[in-house]
């Protein structure tokens, strides 16, 4: 993760490799489910990601420590399940943090997010 060191006042720059759409929604996935591992296939039917995509999408994550790929067999089945690590599920809180704080400085605009639209 990279440092999230800024001025005051200045604007957050949120964490490219999760701001990308698929990675986001593969982060937050995982974040959300109930168990602690989710299997690459749930992953993807969940999603409607092709394997191809999401298996780069992984590999990108896993890169920056914010996935564990783990691969074992069940029975003769090879099985590969993925993990939001430690320093994913920190990663994915800053993000959403820097979002917000995006949001409010542009929901002050006039004219621009006002919370009360419909």
């Amino acid at each position: 993760m990279k440092s999230r060191t800024r001025a005051k006042d200045s604007l957050p720059d949120p964490d490219r490799i999760i701001h990308e759409r698929a990675r986001l929604r593969i982060l937050v996935y995982l974040a959300s489910s109930l168990s602690s591992t989710v299997g690459f296939t749930e992953l993807k039917d969940s999603l409607g990601m092709t394997a191809g995509n999401l298996s780069t999408q992984i590999s990108t994550l896993e890169e920056a420590g914010y996935i564990r790929v783990e691969k074992r067999f069940v029975g003769k089945k090879p099985h590969t399940s993925i993990v939001l690590t430690t320093e994913g599920k920190t990663a994915l809180e800053t993000y959403i943090a820097d979002i917000e704080i995006l949001m409010t400085a542009a929901r002050k605009q006039e004219g621009v997010l006002k919370e009360d639209q419909h």
